[in-house]
């Protein structure tokens, strides 16, 4: 077994001597028990998962669907890109949901603002889908649709070689395609992307780098 066990462990005793695990030695990816507990990646808002570490294709077409709960009102949720200007990106800014996709000639934007006494950032599960067909863009929260016009009609693919990064990305990591730079504090859940018939289901377990993100549980409520 290579991997850590997704649990809470507690009253842990050696030879009838009970381990103190308010001040260990050393501690690396745990994190605190809660109560309450729900399915999904807690991310504390200090750092980011990486994922699919030889490089994601986003190329003419992606669909990317996830549920995500916070109370912040900024965050980055999702961003691919590469070493030119073609890249995707997700992110929450001022409350709203920003889906960006540039496929070489600009960046082009499909925003959702929530209406009158909606908000996204009430600490409530909302679901996310964010498509890239072509130069098609489109968002859809929560079952509201927005989509965007694109004047870059001609340019269709994003050729992305970069990992997929979540819930933030590391400072010396170039991001097309995101204009935040604040991770993500909250709980993301059900990260799926599909290109044709192929859809992956991603795992925040299996990261090649997790900082300040626990896999498999969230707190029930922010505390």
């Amino acid at each position: 077994v290579t991997h850590s066990i997704p649990a809470c462990i507690g009253g842990m005793t050696i030879n009838s001597k009970q381990l103190d695990n308010e001040s260990p030695v050393s501690v690396f990816a745990v994190n605190k028990c809660y109560e309450t507990v729900q399915d999904g990646t807690f991310f504390d808002g200090s750092g980011f998962a990486a994922l699919v570490r030889e490089g994601y294709k986003v190329r003419s077409d992606v669909n990317i669907t996830l549920e995500f709960r916070t109370t912040a009102a900024h965050g980055v949720l999702l961003g691919v890109s590469s070493a030119k200007v073609d890249a995707i990106g997700l992110e929450i800014v001022h409350g709203k949901v920003l889906f960006h996709v540039n496929n070489g000639a600009g960046r082009i934007t499909a925003a959702y603002e929530p209406r009158g006494t909606n908000n996204l950032c009430d600490g409530k599960w909302h679901k996310l889908q964010a498509n890239k067909s072509k130069h098609h863009i489109s968002l859809i929260i929560d079952g509201n649709l927005v989509h965007t016009d694109n004047p870059y009609i001609h340019s269709t693919s994003a050729d992305t070689n970069n990992p997929i990064y979540v819930g933030g990305y590391p400072a010396d990591v170039k991001q097309n395609c995101l204009t935040s730079k604040s991770s993500f504090r909250g709980c993301l859940r059900k990260l799926v992307l599909t290109k044709g018939q192929h859809t992956e289901l991603f795992d925040f377990s299996r990261a090649f780098d997790l900082r300040g993100v626990f896999p498999h549980s969230c707190p029930g409520a922010e505390h």
